[in-house]
């Protein structure tokens, strides 16, 4: 197949003036790389096409692929995920991963916890925080966990986003919406154990690939899997692959969580355990970082001997096929 690739990189976003802060999501060109080159060795011809900017140039210069490898994150908006695939159903291209309204609302943790648990998915009790007067009606016992409703990679998740008072709690909202300028998310504090489930496939087809429980070091944040840990991962981080009850558990949130929301083609669900040791849905990942090296679920397919080339291999496999069933043409 001839497949293009969407994508933006950090450095990019970085040379136009954006903060480290802002870029944080982004990827960089060892990511685009390897997925290039893995794409290349299963035969398929590739173009690299980079942001929406350059997708809307190459769509009116009349180019177009068989299927899109996308993994652009986008910079702008809550519906940031959204644009790009949005795009390619517009032109009627398809493309790898899920479409633009699972991603928008997925984007949005509060909203995707509602989803979630209206399909019978336990969540931790939780309230959205759109301004500061709101936190004053919050009538969920301490200690709470704070974040910010639509980052990923961690971003806006310190050691300040446990909170064990009103004090604390109107204080990190207050810095989630001044910085992050979008709600804040405000959940029960869930203690136990938190894993990682990596997923394979689409609607009933999918698959759990494995779970791997994230476990601080004496050098990380042992409150959560904040920004700092996944930064510096091989410091402050320790992953097992596990397979015991609790593992399992969460395996079956995860799977259930990925199947009630349609979830496509490949991603994560991340599940922590309450205060009773019950599994409980945290937030989906349907557009799940590929770094060969430093992405979650890279790590966990590594682990389990799943290696890179044959993941993406997978995910495309996965996206041809429903490309092929909707009569689009692409065929892996």
């Amino acid at each position: 197949m001839r497949i293009g690739m969407t994508y933006d990189l950090k450095d990019e976003y970085l040379a136009a003036g954006f903060t480290a802060d802002e870029v944080a999501e982004l990827d960089s060109p060892v990511t685009v790389e390897a997925i290039a080159r893995a794409l290349v060795s299963q035969g398929h011809a590739v173009e690299r096409i980079g942001s929406i900017g350059s997708l809307v140039r190459a769509l009116a210069e009349g180019r177009r692929w068989d299927l899109v490898f996308n993994i652009a994150e986008g910079m702008h908006g809550l519906g940031r995920e959204a644009q790009v695939p949005a795009l390619l159903d517009a032109w009627g291209i398809p493309y790898t991963f899920s479409g633009p309204e699972l991603l928008a609302l997925t984007l949005h943790k509060g909203w995707t916890n509602a989803v979630v648990h209206a399909h019978g998915v336990p969540t931790a009790d939780f309230w959205i925080v759109n301004d500061p007067g709101t936190v004053e009606e919050i009538d969920l016992p301490f200690p709470l966990f704070v974040k910010p409703v639509a980052e990923g990679s961690s971003k806006g998740i310190s050691a300040r986003s446990l909170v064990r008072s009103r004090k604390e709690l109107r204080e990190i909202c207050a810095h989630v919406l001044s910085t992050y300028r979008q709600p804040a998310l405000v959940e029960t504090y869930l203690p136990g154990r938190e894993f990682t489930v990596g997923l394979l496939g689409s609607g009933r087809a999918a698959r759990v690939l494995g779970v791997m429980e994230v476990l601080s070091t004496e050098d990380g944040d042992r409150s959560a899997y904040t920004y700092a840990n996944k930064q510096e991962w091989r410091n402050r981080v320790r992953y097992d692959v596990v397979g015991d009850d609790k593992a399992l558990q969460a395996a079956d949130v995860a799977l259930a969580a990925w199947q009630a929301l349609g979830c496509l083609d490949a991603g994560r669900v991340d599940v922590r355990l309450d205060a009773q040791g019950r599994a409980r849905f945290i937030e989906v990942n349907p557009l799940a970082g590929l770094n060969p090296e430093s992405s979650d679920l890279p790590i966990l397919c590594h682990k389990i001997g799943l290696e890179y080339d044959m993941l993406i291999a997978q995910i495309v496999e996965s996206a041809a096929q429903r490309a092929k069933a909707r009569g689009m043409g692409a065929a892996a």
